[in-house]
Protein backbone atom coordinates (compact mmCIF):
# COMPACT_ATOMS: atom_id res chain seq x y z
CA UNK A 1 0.00 0.00 0.00
CA UNK A 2 1.44 2.99 -1.25
CA UNK A 3 0.46 6.44 -1.98
CA UNK A 4 0.87 8.70 -5.37
CA UNK A 5 3.03 11.34 -2.92
CA UNK A 6 5.06 8.57 -0.90
CA UNK A 7 7.57 9.10 -3.49
CA UNK A 8 8.46 12.38 -2.35
CA UNK A 9 11.87 13.06 -0.31
CA UNK A 10 11.35 14.47 3.00
CA UNK A 11 13.92 16.23 5.24
CA UNK A 12 15.04 13.97 8.20
CA UNK A 13 15.65 15.30 11.48
CA UNK A 14 17.30 13.56 14.77
CA UNK A 15 15.44 11.63 17.88
CA UNK A 16 15.90 13.30 20.98
CA UNK A 17 18.54 12.35 23.27
CA UNK A 18 18.27 13.51 26.94
CA UNK A 19 15.99 15.90 28.94
CA UNK A 20 14.88 19.06 27.11
CA UNK A 21 13.02 22.41 27.72
CA UNK A 22 11.06 24.40 25.34
CA UNK A 23 7.97 27.18 25.38
CA UNK A 24 5.99 25.01 23.29
CA UNK A 25 6.06 21.53 22.61
CA UNK A 26 4.02 20.38 19.51
CA UNK A 27 2.85 16.58 19.31
CA UNK A 28 2.35 15.51 15.95
CA UNK A 29 4.15 15.44 12.80
CA UNK A 30 1.26 16.08 10.41
CA UNK A 31 0.71 18.72 8.52
CA UNK A 32 -1.30 20.67 11.21
CA UNK A 33 1.80 20.35 13.52
CA UNK A 34 4.21 21.64 11.12
CA UNK A 35 2.34 24.29 10.01
CA UNK A 36 1.75 25.39 13.89
CA UNK A 37 5.30 25.14 14.19
CA UNK A 38 5.91 26.94 10.42
CA UNK A 39 4.14 29.61 12.14
CA UNK A 40 5.62 29.81 15.47
CA UNK A 41 9.02 30.22 13.86
CA UNK A 42 7.69 32.78 12.01
CA UNK A 43 7.20 34.96 15.07
CA UNK A 44 10.31 33.95 17.12
CA UNK A 45 8.78 31.44 19.80
CA UNK A 46 10.57 28.59 21.34
CA UNK A 47 8.91 25.85 20.05
CA UNK A 48 9.96 21.63 19.83
CA UNK A 49 7.70 19.47 17.81
CA UNK A 50 7.93 15.97 17.96
CA UNK A 51 6.86 12.49 15.88
CA UNK A 52 6.62 8.88 17.00
CA UNK A 53 7.95 8.16 13.23
CA UNK A 54 8.75 9.85 10.60
CA UNK A 55 6.83 13.42 9.92
CA UNK A 56 3.83 13.06 7.26
CA UNK A 57 3.65 9.73 7.87
CA UNK A 58 0.37 8.84 8.58
CA UNK A 59 -2.81 11.00 7.26
CA UNK A 60 -1.14 13.70 5.82
CA UNK A 61 1.12 11.48 3.49
CA UNK A 62 -2.56 9.48 2.13
CA UNK A 63 -4.77 12.47 1.05
CA UNK A 64 -6.58 13.21 -1.81
CA UNK A 65 -4.57 17.26 -1.30
CA UNK A 66 -7.78 19.76 -2.49
CA UNK A 67 -7.58 22.78 -1.04
CA UNK A 68 -11.08 24.19 -0.66
CA UNK A 69 -13.79 26.39 1.03
CA UNK A 70 -16.49 23.92 0.12
CA UNK A 71 -16.85 20.93 2.09
CA UNK A 72 -19.87 18.97 1.30
CA UNK A 73 -22.97 20.15 1.53
CA UNK A 74 -21.83 22.05 4.88
CA UNK A 75 -23.57 25.66 4.51
CA UNK A 76 -26.64 25.05 4.90
CA UNK A 77 -26.19 22.93 7.60
CA UNK A 78 -24.09 25.40 9.32
CA UNK A 79 -27.28 28.15 8.59
CA UNK A 80 -29.55 25.95 10.21
CA UNK A 81 -27.72 24.65 13.02
CA UNK A 82 -25.78 27.99 13.62
CA UNK A 83 -27.49 30.79 12.14
CA UNK A 84 -26.21 33.52 9.35
CA UNK A 85 -23.12 34.17 11.85
CA UNK A 86 -21.47 30.96 11.68
CA UNK A 87 -21.98 30.23 8.47
CA UNK A 88 -20.58 33.34 7.33
CA UNK A 89 -17.85 32.89 9.36
CA UNK A 90 -16.87 29.27 8.91
CA UNK A 91 -16.59 30.42 5.16
CA UNK A 92 -14.58 33.46 5.72
CA UNK A 93 -12.65 31.60 8.25
CA UNK A 94 -11.83 28.99 5.77
CA UNK A 95 -11.23 31.26 3.07
CA UNK A 96 -8.44 32.99 5.16
CA UNK A 97 -6.65 29.21 5.04
CA UNK A 98 -7.25 28.95 1.22
CA UNK A 99 -5.74 32.12 0.97
CA UNK A 100 -2.45 31.51 3.20
CA UNK A 101 -1.75 28.43 1.24
CA UNK A 102 -2.07 30.50 -2.12
CA UNK A 103 0.80 32.97 -0.27
CA UNK A 104 3.15 30.26 0.85
CA UNK A 105 2.81 27.90 -2.49
CA UNK A 106 4.20 30.83 -4.80
CA UNK A 107 7.40 30.13 -2.70
CA UNK A 108 6.98 26.20 -2.74
CA UNK A 109 7.18 24.38 -5.98
CA UNK A 110 4.89 21.80 -4.97
CA UNK A 111 2.11 21.26 -8.36
CA UNK A 112 0.10 24.16 -7.28
CA UNK A 113 -3.08 24.61 -9.54
CA UNK A 114 -6.17 26.12 -9.74
CA UNK A 115 -9.40 24.09 -10.42
CA UNK A 116 -13.01 24.70 -9.70
CA UNK A 117 -14.69 22.04 -7.30
CA UNK A 118 -17.69 20.07 -7.54
CA UNK A 119 -19.83 18.45 -5.23
CA UNK A 120 -22.45 16.68 -6.47
CA UNK A 121 -25.92 14.38 -5.07
CA UNK A 122 -28.86 12.18 -6.27
CA UNK A 123 -30.68 14.22 -4.04
CA UNK A 124 -32.14 17.72 -5.87
CA UNK A 125 -33.24 19.19 -2.76
CA UNK A 126 -30.35 19.02 -0.63
CA UNK A 127 -28.34 20.73 -3.81
CA UNK A 128 -31.21 23.45 -4.00
CA UNK A 129 -30.79 23.92 -0.09
CA UNK A 130 -27.04 24.30 -0.51
CA UNK A 131 -27.43 26.88 -3.23
CA UNK A 132 -30.03 29.01 -1.17
CA UNK A 133 -27.56 29.08 1.94
CA UNK A 134 -24.77 30.33 -0.08
CA UNK A 135 -26.81 32.89 -1.47
CA UNK A 136 -27.69 34.11 2.60
CA UNK A 137 -24.26 34.07 2.73
CA UNK A 138 -23.21 36.33 0.29
CA UNK A 139 -21.46 33.51 -2.31
CA UNK A 140 -22.18 32.75 -5.61
CA UNK A 141 -21.49 29.34 -6.16
CA UNK A 142 -22.94 27.90 -9.84
CA UNK A 143 -25.28 25.14 -10.33
CA UNK A 144 -24.28 22.41 -13.23
CA UNK A 145 -26.85 19.86 -13.79
CA UNK A 146 -24.56 17.87 -16.02
CA UNK A 147 -20.89 16.73 -14.77
CA UNK A 148 -18.43 14.28 -16.67
CA UNK A 149 -18.47 11.62 -14.22
CA UNK A 150 -20.27 7.84 -15.04
CA UNK A 151 -22.82 8.50 -12.44
CA UNK A 152 -26.15 9.27 -11.93
CA UNK A 153 -27.07 12.57 -10.68
CA UNK A 154 -29.18 15.16 -9.90
CA UNK A 155 -26.26 17.89 -10.61
CA UNK A 156 -23.80 19.45 -8.84
CA UNK A 157 -23.01 22.75 -6.78
CA UNK A 158 -19.61 24.55 -8.34
CA UNK A 159 -16.95 26.26 -6.54
CA UNK A 160 -15.04 27.89 -9.32
CA UNK A 161 -11.29 29.01 -8.40
CA UNK A 162 -10.40 26.00 -5.73
CA UNK A 163 -7.13 24.68 -5.84
CA UNK A 164 -5.32 21.00 -5.87
CA UNK A 165 -1.79 20.37 -5.07
CA UNK A 166 1.41 17.88 -3.98
CA UNK A 167 1.01 18.01 -0.36
CA UNK A 168 4.78 16.35 0.63
CA UNK A 169 6.40 18.82 -2.02
CA UNK A 170 4.77 21.67 0.13
CA UNK A 171 5.90 19.84 3.20
CA UNK A 172 9.28 19.11 2.42
CA UNK A 173 9.79 23.01 1.80
CA UNK A 174 7.51 24.06 4.85
CA UNK A 175 9.49 21.86 7.30
CA UNK A 176 13.63 22.49 5.92
CA UNK A 177 15.17 24.36 9.10
CA UNK A 178 12.25 23.53 11.44
CA UNK A 179 13.21 21.95 15.41
CA UNK A 180 11.92 18.47 14.56
CA UNK A 181 12.23 15.43 16.22
CA UNK A 182 11.44 12.20 14.70
CA UNK A 183 11.29 8.85 16.17
CA UNK A 184 10.26 10.88 19.62
CA UNK A 185 7.46 8.67 20.81
CA UNK A 186 5.29 10.58 23.52
CA UNK A 187 4.43 7.50 25.93
CA UNK A 188 2.79 9.72 28.51
CA UNK A 189 2.29 13.22 29.55
CA UNK A 190 3.13 14.44 33.37
CA UNK A 191 1.46 18.03 33.60
CA UNK A 192 3.35 19.84 30.84
CA UNK A 193 5.98 17.21 31.08
CA UNK A 194 6.16 14.46 27.77
CA UNK A 195 7.74 11.57 28.85
CA UNK A 196 9.47 9.69 26.09
CA UNK A 197 11.61 6.48 25.41
CA UNK A 198 14.76 8.66 25.21
CA UNK A 199 14.23 11.52 27.46
CA UNK A 200 11.26 14.40 28.90
CA UNK A 201 10.55 17.12 27.32
CA UNK A 202 8.77 19.92 29.87
CA UNK A 203 7.11 23.21 28.19
CA UNK A 204 5.09 26.27 28.99
CA UNK A 205 2.55 25.27 26.75
CA UNK A 206 1.57 21.68 24.83
CA UNK A 207 -0.15 21.81 21.38
CA UNK A 208 -1.79 18.21 20.68
CA UNK A 209 -1.74 17.72 16.89
CA UNK A 210 -1.79 14.00 16.85
CA UNK A 211 -4.91 13.50 14.47
CA UNK A 212 -7.39 12.04 17.41
CA UNK A 213 -6.36 13.68 20.93
CA UNK A 214 -4.50 11.11 23.00
CA UNK A 215 -5.71 12.89 26.18
CA UNK A 216 -8.64 11.28 27.87
CA UNK A 217 -8.69 12.90 31.38
CA UNK A 218 -10.01 15.89 29.47
CA UNK A 219 -11.80 17.26 26.68
CA UNK A 220 -14.60 14.46 26.05
CA UNK A 221 -13.41 13.83 22.68
CA UNK A 222 -13.86 10.18 22.80
CA UNK A 223 -17.36 11.27 22.87
CA UNK A 224 -17.06 14.28 20.49
CA UNK A 225 -15.10 12.24 17.90
CA UNK A 226 -15.22 8.84 15.90
CA UNK A 227 -12.79 7.78 12.79
CA UNK A 228 -14.03 7.43 9.00
CA UNK A 229 -12.02 5.18 7.06
CA UNK A 230 -11.36 5.72 2.88
CA UNK A 231 -9.67 4.42 0.02
CA UNK A 232 -7.79 5.60 -3.21
CA UNK A 233 -6.55 4.16 -5.95
CA UNK A 234 -4.69 5.79 -8.73
CA UNK A 235 -5.59 4.95 -12.27
CA UNK A 236 -2.93 5.47 -15.69
CA UNK A 237 -5.24 5.93 -18.63
CA UNK A 238 -8.16 7.26 -16.77
CA UNK A 239 -10.25 10.67 -18.28
CA UNK A 240 -9.22 13.76 -16.97
CA UNK A 241 -12.36 15.16 -15.76
CA UNK A 242 -11.20 18.85 -15.56
CA UNK A 243 -11.70 19.37 -12.20
CA UNK A 244 -12.09 18.64 -8.35
CA UNK A 245 -15.89 16.00 -7.41
CA UNK A 246 -16.78 13.99 -4.22
CA UNK A 247 -20.39 12.99 -3.55
CA UNK A 248 -22.29 14.75 -0.91
CA UNK A 249 -22.82 11.40 0.74
CA UNK A 250 -19.94 10.29 3.38
CA UNK A 251 -19.87 6.70 1.37
CA UNK A 252 -19.72 8.02 -2.07
CA UNK A 253 -17.03 8.75 -4.05
CA UNK A 254 -14.38 11.31 -4.84
CA UNK A 255 -12.49 12.18 -8.30
CA UNK A 256 -9.25 14.27 -8.88
CA UNK A 257 -6.62 14.11 -11.65
CA UNK A 258 -2.90 14.29 -10.34
CA UNK A 259 -0.59 14.70 -13.32
CA UNK A 260 -1.36 12.21 -16.16
CA UNK A 261 -3.41 9.52 -13.20
CA UNK A 262 -7.10 9.89 -11.98
CA UNK A 263 -7.60 9.52 -8.03
CA UNK A 264 -10.36 7.90 -7.39
CA UNK A 265 -11.71 7.61 -3.94
CA UNK A 266 -14.41 5.91 -1.75
CA UNK A 267 -15.13 2.65 -0.25
CA UNK A 268 -15.02 4.04 2.96
CA UNK A 269 -17.01 4.07 6.28
CA UNK A 270 -16.81 4.29 10.36
CA UNK A 271 -13.10 2.70 11.22
CA UNK A 272 -13.95 -0.66 12.37
CA UNK A 273 -17.20 -1.34 10.45
CA UNK A 274 -18.25 -3.07 7.34
CA UNK A 275 -17.38 -1.32 3.92
CA UNK A 276 -16.36 -1.89 0.10
CA UNK A 277 -12.48 -0.54 0.41
CA UNK A 278 -10.21 -1.06 -2.53
CA UNK A 279 -12.67 -3.79 -3.92
CA UNK A 280 -15.26 -1.16 -4.72
CA UNK A 281 -13.46 1.57 -6.66
CA UNK A 282 -11.58 -1.50 -8.61
CA UNK A 283 -15.21 -2.61 -9.47
CA UNK A 284 -15.93 1.06 -10.34
CA UNK A 285 -13.31 1.52 -12.39
CA UNK A 286 -13.45 -2.13 -14.63
CA UNK A 287 -17.01 -0.94 -15.27
CA UNK A 288 -16.83 2.48 -16.00
CA UNK A 289 -12.49 2.81 -17.24
CA UNK A 290 -12.03 -0.69 -18.64
CA UNK A 291 -8.69 0.53 -20.55
CA UNK A 292 -6.85 2.19 -17.04
CA UNK A 293 -4.27 0.61 -15.07
CA UNK A 294 -4.10 0.95 -11.33
CA UNK A 295 -0.42 1.58 -10.24
CA UNK A 296 -1.11 2.80 -6.74
CA UNK A 297 -3.67 2.55 -3.83
CA UNK A 298 -3.85 3.70 -0.50
CA UNK A 299 -5.96 4.00 2.59
CA UNK A 300 -6.61 7.21 4.93
CA UNK A 301 -8.08 7.78 8.12
CA UNK A 302 -10.45 11.14 9.25
CA UNK A 303 -11.92 13.02 12.66
CA UNK A 304 -15.07 13.54 12.13
CA UNK A 305 -16.54 16.20 14.24
CA UNK A 306 -20.03 16.13 16.11
CA UNK A 307 -21.39 19.46 14.06
CA UNK A 308 -18.64 19.17 11.23
CA UNK A 309 -16.49 22.06 12.20
CA UNK A 310 -12.92 21.12 13.25
CA UNK A 311 -11.84 21.58 17.51
CA UNK A 312 -9.02 24.06 17.41
CA UNK A 313 -8.43 26.05 20.50
CA UNK A 314 -7.58 24.95 24.37
CA UNK A 315 -7.63 21.80 24.70
CA UNK A 316 -10.65 22.12 27.29
CA UNK A 317 -11.87 24.85 29.89
CA UNK A 318 -9.52 22.87 32.95
CA UNK A 319 -6.66 22.80 31.02
CA UNK A 320 -5.15 26.41 29.98
CA UNK A 321 -1.94 25.02 28.66
CA UNK A 322 -3.00 22.34 26.39
CA UNK A 323 -4.34 23.08 22.84
CA UNK A 324 -5.95 20.58 20.17
CA UNK A 325 -6.03 20.52 16.82
CA UNK A 326 -8.51 17.69 15.74
CA UNK A 327 -11.95 17.21 13.75
CA UNK A 328 -11.09 18.17 10.00
CA UNK A 329 -13.99 16.09 8.88
CA UNK A 330 -11.75 14.62 5.86
CA UNK A 331 -10.81 18.45 4.81
CA UNK A 332 -7.90 18.03 6.23
CA UNK A 333 -5.91 20.82 3.96
CA UNK A 334 -8.10 23.62 4.72
CA UNK A 335 -8.82 22.64 8.47
CA UNK A 336 -5.23 21.72 8.99
CA UNK A 337 -3.83 25.44 7.77
CA UNK A 338 -7.19 27.22 9.97
CA UNK A 339 -6.37 24.93 12.75
CA UNK A 340 -2.48 26.48 12.86
CA UNK A 341 -3.46 29.66 12.35
CA UNK A 342 -5.75 30.35 15.49
CA UNK A 343 -3.65 27.73 17.74
CA UNK A 344 -0.17 29.36 16.92
CA UNK A 345 -2.55 33.29 17.15
CA UNK A 346 -3.62 31.95 20.93
CA UNK A 347 0.08 30.99 21.86
CA UNK A 348 1.04 34.43 20.81
CA UNK A 349 -1.72 36.40 22.83
CA UNK A 350 -3.14 37.65 19.41
CA UNK A 351 -7.24 38.05 19.07
CA UNK A 352 -8.57 35.31 16.50
CA UNK A 353 -11.58 36.46 15.00
CA UNK A 354 -12.67 32.57 14.27
CA UNK A 355 -11.07 31.22 17.60
CA UNK A 356 -14.80 31.34 19.46
CA UNK A 357 -16.34 29.34 16.70
CA UNK A 358 -13.71 26.18 16.48
CA UNK A 359 -13.57 26.58 20.10
CA UNK A 360 -13.43 22.39 21.45
CA UNK A 361 -15.54 23.70 24.51
CA UNK A 362 -18.48 24.40 22.09
CA UNK A 363 -21.83 22.48 23.02
CA UNK A 364 -21.71 19.26 22.06
CA UNK A 365 -25.44 18.70 22.29
CA UNK A 366 -25.72 16.92 18.70
CA UNK A 367 -27.07 13.90 17.13
CA UNK A 368 -23.75 12.33 16.59
CA UNK A 369 -22.70 12.42 19.78
CA UNK A 370 -25.87 9.92 21.24
CA UNK A 371 -24.24 7.59 18.07
CA UNK A 372 -20.96 7.98 19.15
CA UNK A 373 -21.99 7.09 22.65
CA UNK A 374 -23.66 3.83 21.94
CA UNK A 375 -20.55 2.54 19.13
CA UNK A 376 -18.68 3.04 22.45
CA UNK A 377 -21.70 0.78 25.43
CA UNK A 378 -22.23 -1.61 22.54
CA UNK A 379 -18.43 -2.50 21.71
CA UNK A 380 -17.58 -2.46 25.30
CA UNK A 381 -20.24 -4.91 26.58
CA UNK A 382 -19.08 -7.75 23.42
CA UNK A 383 -17.29 -10.16 23.77
CA UNK A 384 -13.62 -10.46 22.37
CA UNK A 385 -10.10 -11.65 22.47
CA UNK A 386 -8.85 -8.45 21.19
CA UNK A 387 -9.30 -5.50 22.87
CA UNK A 388 -8.49 -1.75 22.65
CA UNK A 389 -5.75 -0.71 24.99
CA UNK A 390 -7.26 2.97 24.20
CA UNK A 391 -10.61 2.25 26.20
CA UNK A 392 -11.62 -1.33 25.84
CA UNK A 393 -13.93 -1.68 23.06
CA UNK A 394 -13.70 -4.62 21.32
CA UNK A 395 -11.47 -5.06 17.91
CA UNK A 396 -12.91 -5.89 14.74
CA UNK A 397 -10.93 -7.16 11.81
CA UNK A 398 -10.20 -5.21 8.87
CA UNK A 399 -10.25 -8.37 6.12
CA UNK A 400 -9.02 -5.60 3.60
CA UNK A 401 -6.28 -4.11 5.48
CA UNK A 402 -5.18 -6.89 7.53
CA UNK A 403 -5.87 -5.10 10.66
CA UNK A 404 -7.51 -4.95 13.77
CA UNK A 405 -9.65 -1.72 14.13
CA UNK A 406 -11.38 -0.36 17.24
CA UNK A 407 -15.57 0.91 15.86
CA UNK A 408 -14.98 3.28 18.88
CA UNK A 409 -12.58 5.65 18.31
CA UNK A 410 -10.88 4.30 15.37
CA UNK A 411 -7.16 2.94 16.61
CA UNK A 412 -6.01 0.10 14.91
CA UNK A 413 -3.31 -2.94 14.86
CA UNK A 414 -1.41 -4.99 12.49
CA UNK A 415 -2.03 -8.12 12.93
CA UNK A 416 0.63 -9.19 15.70
CA UNK A 417 -0.65 -6.10 17.77
CA UNK A 418 1.74 -3.16 16.43
CA UNK A 419 -0.23 -0.05 17.29
CA UNK A 420 -0.81 1.94 13.29
CA UNK A 421 -3.60 4.76 14.52
CA UNK A 422 -4.00 6.02 17.66
CA UNK A 423 -6.12 7.26 19.59
CA UNK A 424 -4.29 4.29 20.89
CA UNK A 425 -0.98 4.72 22.43
CA UNK A 426 0.68 1.23 22.70
CA UNK A 427 0.35 -2.06 21.67
CA UNK A 428 -1.70 -4.80 21.86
Amino acid sequence: MKSVWQETALPQFPQLDGDVRTDVLIIGGGIAGILTAYFLRQSGIKYMLVEKDRICGENTRNTTAKITVQHGLIYHKLLRCGGESAAKQYFRANTAAFDRYAELCRTVQCDYEIKDNFVYSDDSRKLEKEMDALQKIGYRAEFCREIPLPIKTAGAVRFPGQAQFHPLKFLAGIADGLSIYEHTFVREMIGCTAVTDRGRITADRVVCATHFPFINKHGGYFLKLYQSRGYVIALENGPDVGGMYVDERDEGMSFRNCGGLLLLGGGGGRTGGKNGAWTELRDFAQQHYPQSRETFFWAAQDCMSLDGMPYCGPYSRRTPAFYVETGFNKWGMTSSMLSAMIVSDLLLGRENEFAELFDPSRSILRPQLFVNGFEAVKNLLTPSKRVCPHMGCALKWNTAEHSWDCPCHGSRFSKDGKVLNNPANGDL
